[in-house]
C-alpha cells in the first residue's frame, strides 16, 4: 500500500517538471528591422576667427600736434573721409620756404640762360673764346638742377601739408580712438590713431586635419583644387549664441602649405555682410556639409559595445540570431552610418539585444524602419582644432 502511493506520487512530481520546460522554451518576441541603404548628410563644426575683408591700422605719416578728430569711435566711414586734423602751420611755414627757394632757382636759371645767349654769338664770330660759353652752359646745367631740387622740395612740403589731415583709406568702421586730442602723434608711434574695417564682406578662417582634409576633397567633382571648391555648397556659420547667421558663405580659399605644428590647413569662407551685423574680432563656427552616399543606417538603439567594438543582431533565415560587429562612417540622428558588417536588406533586432545570445531563436515582430526614423535628421560634429 505505501510502495504504491509513493509510486504515485514520483508520477506526479514528474508531470508536473515536464509542464512548466515547454514554457520556457517558447522564443521571445523581439522587433526587427531590415537595413536599408540611402545617402545622409551629415554637418561637421569648425571654429573660426571672423575678420573684414580689409582691417587697417590709421598711423600718422608725419609728427605733430592732434588738433581735432573728426569722427567718432565706432563710426561708419567711406574712403575718402577726413579722420584727424594735425596742426598744420609747421607744414605750411615749409611750404612757404620750399616756394621762395623754388623762385629762386627759377629766377637763377633765366641768368644762367641769358650767359649762355650772350656769349654764343661772340663765339661764333670769334670774338671770345669758347671757354667763357662752356663755363656759361655749365652755369645753366646747375640752375637747371638746383630748379628741379626746388620743384622737389616743393612738392614734398605740398605732401606732408597733405598728411596733416589724415583720411580714410577704405569705407568701413572705425574702431576706438587711442589718442586723445592735443597729443603729440608721429609715425614711428607704438600705438595706431585706431583700426579701420570694411566688413562689407567678411572672411572665416577655420582649419581642417590631414584626414579631414582628404576627406574634403574626394567629397567634390573637380580634377583641381579650384575645380573642386566651386563644386563646394554654401556653408553656415553659427554665431557664439548658437544663432544662425542668415547668409550663407562661400569657401574660396585653401592655404598653399599645412602648418607644421598642428599638421592642419587653414581655409577660408567668405560670407556677404552688407548690413554690418559681424565685426572683425568676432568668434563662431562653420558648419560643413558632408555626404555620404550609398551607406547603411543602424539605429544606436539597436548596437552594443564590446571592447571598443560596435555589434549588431542579425538575424538569420531560420530566425536566429549572430552578432555581427560594423564599421560606423558616421552618425545622423539617432542612428549610425555603418560602411560594412552588415548589407543592404539584412534583418537586425532593435531591441532587447542585452539578454541575447549567439545562435538563439528569436520571434521577430515588425519595427520601425531605421532610415524612418530620422527622416529629416542631421548629426552635427564640432571639431575643435
Amino acid at each position: 500500500m505505501k510502495l504504491g502511493t509513493l509510486l504515485a506520487g514520483c508520477c506526479l512530481l514528474a508531470s508536473c517538471a515536464e509542464q512548466p520546460t515547454s514554457e520556457q522554451a517558447a522564443p521571445p518576441a523581439l522587433p526587427v528591422a531590415t537595413v536599408q541603404t540611402s545617402t545622409q548628410t551629415t554637418y561637421q563644426d569648425y571654429p573660426v576667427a571672423i575678420e573684414g575683408i580689409v582691417n587697417v591700422e590709421i598711423r600718422p605719416q608725419i609728427a605733430g600736434i592732434l588738433d581735432r578728430i573728426l569722427v567718432d569711435e565706432g563710426a561708419a566711414v567711406r574712403q575718402g573721409q577726413p579722420l584727424f586734423k594735425i596742426n598744420d602751420a609747421p607744414y605750411r611755414e615749409r611750404l612757404n620756404t620750399a616756394l621762395a627757394a623754388q623762385y629762386a632757382a627759377e629766377g637763377a636759371l633765366v641768368s644762367a640762360q641769358l650767359e649762355v645767349d650772350k656769349f654764343a654769338p661772340l663765339v661764333q664770330n670769334k670774338v671770345v673764346s669758347d671757354i667763357q660759353l662752356k663755363t656759361a652752359q655749365a652755369a645753366l646745367t646747375v640752375a637747371k638742377a638746383n630748379l628741379q631740387r626746388a620743384e622737389a622740395e616743393v612738392s614734398s612740403a605740398r605732401i606732408n601739408l597733405g598728411y596733416t589731415l589724415i583720411k580714410a583709406p577704405v569705407s568701413g568702421y572705425l574702431g576706438r580712438l587711442l589718442i586723445k586730442q592735443g597729443s603729440l602723434i608721429g609715425p614711428t608711434d607704438a600705438q595706431a590713431l585706431t583700426q579701420l574695417s570694411d566688413v562689407h564682406q567678411i572672411h572665416t578662417y577655420f582649419s581642417l586635419g590631414e584626414d579631414d582634409f582628404l576627406s574634403f576633397r574626394k567629397q567634390y567633382a573637380g580634377q583641381t583644387l579650384p575645380q573642386k571648391l566651386a563644386h563646394v555648397p554654401p556653408v553656415a556659420l553659427v554665431l557664439a549664441d548658437q544663432s544662425m547667421f542668415p547668409v550663407r558663405g562661400k569657401v574660396d580659399m585653401v592655404d598653399g602649405q599645412f602648418d607644421k605644428t598642428t599638421g592642419a590647413v587653414t581655409l577660408r569662407a567668405t560670407f556677404p555682410n552688407a548690413n554690418g551685423l559681424l565685426r572683425s574680432g568676432n568668434t563662431g563656427t562653420i558648419r560643413l556639409a558632408l555626404a555620404h552616399p550609398n551607406v547603411l543606417l543602424v539605429p544606436t538603439a539597436a548596437t552594443v559595445e564590446l571592447q571598443d567594438r560596435v555589434f549588431v543582431y542579425a538575424v538569420g533565415d531560420s530566425n536566429r540570431v549572430s552578432r555581427q560587429a560594423i564599421t560606423i562612417q558616421g552618425k545622423s540622428g539617432a542612428n549610425y552610418l555603418v560602411s560594412e558588417g552588415v548589407k543592404d536588406g539584412d534583418r537586425i533586432v532593435l531591441q532587447g539585444i542585452d539578454h541575447l545570445q549567439e545562435g538563439q531563436l528569436i520571434q521577430p515582430t515588425q519595427g520601425p524602419k531605421p532610415n524612418a526614423a530620422v527622416a529629416g535628421r542631421v548629426a552635427v560634429q564640432s571639431v575643435q582644432n
